[in-house]
This record gives C-alpha cells, sequence and structure tokens, in this order.
C-alpha cells in the first residue's frame, strides 16, 4: 500500500530488511535448479519487482544501505557458532571436572528421572558445568557432561549449540545481554540509546569483551520484561526502566565488583505498576463468598 502511494524505495521502512532477505532466499531457491544465474542478480529483480522499482535504483539502493536493525548476537557476538574452533584453552585437553559439590547436585538433579531418562537431565547439567566454569562452557566440560549423564558427546553438542543460554567462547565477568527487540526500541527512551551507551562507556562492540575481562556486551531476543523497556539482563538479573544515567550506574557498580539492586532502575517504580496514580479498581476488594464447610 505505501509502495502504491508514494513509489520510493522502502528504504527508510521497518519491512526493508525483511524484503531484502525475502528476495535473496528466493533468489537462492531459484537457482537451485539453474546453475548458470546468480543468485544476487536474480534477488535484486524479485526485489525490484516487489518494490516496483527499477534494478539499477535498488541495487544502488541496497549498496547504500546500512543496516537498520541490530545484529543478532550469533552474526555479531559469535556466540552461537555452529562448529567449534579448537583454541589453547578450548580443546578436549582443556582439564574439566565437577567439584564435589556440584556432584551432589547433579545427583539430586539425575533423581528426578528415571534411568533410561537420563538424557532429559542434559540442560540442568550443562547449566552446572557453564556456571561453574565462570559463564561459559569449554569442549571439556560437554565431554565431562556427556561421560556423567552415559550419553554420545554429539548428543551434549546438539543441546549445547542449540539453545542460547549456553556460551562456548570465554567471556568476560559479566555477560550484558542487551534487549533490542521492538517493545525495547519503543519504551522509555529506546533501546538504541542504551546500546550506544554501553558500548560507548564500556568502549567495546557488540560481541566483544572489554580488555579487563569485566564485562561482554551481546544482543538478544525480547526477555519477557516489556513493560519495563528499555531493559537488560546482566548475569541472572534483570535491570529495568533504563535511561543513559542509571546504565551508566550499573556498569560502574559492577565494576567496583559490588551488586546493583536489580528490577527497575530510577527508583520511579517498584515492579511493573502503572507509572503515576491509579486509575481504577479504586474500590476495596471483596472475596467472593465460600462455603463454610469448605
Amino acid at each position: 500500500a505505501y509502495q502504491e502511494q508514494d513509489r520510493r524505495p522502502p528504504l527508510q521502512c521497518v519491512q526493508k530488511r525483511i524484503v531484502i532477505e525475502i528476495a535473496v532466499d528466493c533468489g537462492r531457491a531459484c537457482c537451485g535448479s539453474r546453475k548458470q544465474q546468480n543468485p544476487t542478480n536474480m534477488a535484486f529483480r524479485m526485489w525490484s519487482r516487489l518494490a516496483s522499482i527499477p534494478l539499477a535504483s535498488s541495487r544502488a539502493g541496497a549498496a547504500s544501505l546500512s543496516r537498520g536493525f541490530h545484529c543478532s548476537t550469533p552474526a555479531a557476538g559469535g556466540m552461537g557458532l555452529s562448529s567449534h574452533k579448537h583454541t589453547p584453552d578450548n580443546n578436549e585437553s582443556t582439564p574439566f571436572d565437577f567439584t564435589d559439590e556440584n556432584y551432589a547436585e547433579i545427583k539430586k538433579i539425575l533423581a528426578k528421572y528415571p534411568p533410561q531418562y537420563r538424557k532429559s537431565a542434559t540442560i540442568p547439567v550443562l547449566d552446572i558445568a557453564q556456571r561453574q566454569y565462570g559463564g561459559w562452557l569449554p569442549l571439556a566440560a560437554m565431554n565431562k557432561t556427556a561421560k556423567v549423564l552415559g550419553l554420545e558427546p554429539m548428543q551434549v553438542y546438539e543441546v549445547a549449540s542449540f539453545y542460547t543460554m549456553f556460551i562456548r567462547e570465554p567471556i568476560g565477568k559479566n555477560l550484558v545481554q542487551m534487549c533490542t527487540t521492538t517493545p525495547c526500541q519503543l519504551g522509555g527512551c529506546g533501546s538504541d540509546i542504551i546500546l550506544e551507551t554501553v558500548k560507548k562507556h564500556l568502549g567495546i562492540n557488540v560481541g566483544e569483551t572489554t580488555g579487563d575481562k569485566k564485562f561482554t556486551l551481546i544482543e538478544v531476543e525480547c526477555l519477557g520484561a516489556c513493560v519495563n523497556a528499555p531493559m537488560m539482563q546482566i548475569n541472572d538479573e534483570y535491570y529495568e526502566d533504563l535511561t543513559p544515567e542509571t546504565v551508566v550506574e550499573v556498569l560502574d557498580t559492577l565494576a567496583r565488583g559490588e551488586t546493583p539492586k536489580p528490577g527497575p532502575q530510577g527508583g520511579v517504580r517498584r515492579t511493573c505498576e502503572p507509572y503515576g496514580a491509579k486509575t481504577s479498581l479504586f474500590e476495596e476488594i471483596t472475596n467472593p463468598p465460600v462455603r463454610a464447610d469448605l
């Protein structure tokens, strides 16, 4: 509809990335049986047709496009690598074994499952391994998990590489997970401003770790605290209702080795109650009648 109204290429539209990605995917699919065709050329032809603009304009417009939305975690941070990369601190020979306390915790977890369903404990045991190793999972920890559960290592790799809660690269002490999906982009001052503040204050980009190994910054999908947008998660805690000033305070507190108060920041809200005075539910709430014999 907007194309019918103003015939300009959709370079400023929210749908621009979706249109391009659909066109590229369709171009690749169509070229599967046409080896002589160039997928990129076909993608631009399909985009031109969708946008009702000349081919030359679409190609020039796409060449000048800067990404309108932030990169996803796997693309920018490498936290979602599909294959393992051997490094001196992450290989099969890396020393790893569960502590006695964690072995006891694993025993409690396994007691919840029948012997033939020990595989169901993969996620909680991997979580224990990750927390023990400082927030990320080396290959040796995954192999030890497989041995403890009586599984093939590949069965554990499949789980660890699928769920984004498992980090398979070294990270800093504090994993800053910035939500940049639509509610956080629109809430308060917007997650774009918060993200830029974090990047400037820490001196790193998304997917990088500070030189002192205190912070790693990544972007994540919706964390389910939309009513307190913009927000971020650092390790296990949520920090909500963020402003450029309060996010710097949180980061500085963590840098000093202290623990900032989680939840809404700035002292305006305690949880997720509405801003301002009440607008409804002024009457005293009475419980419905209950039978005397209950």
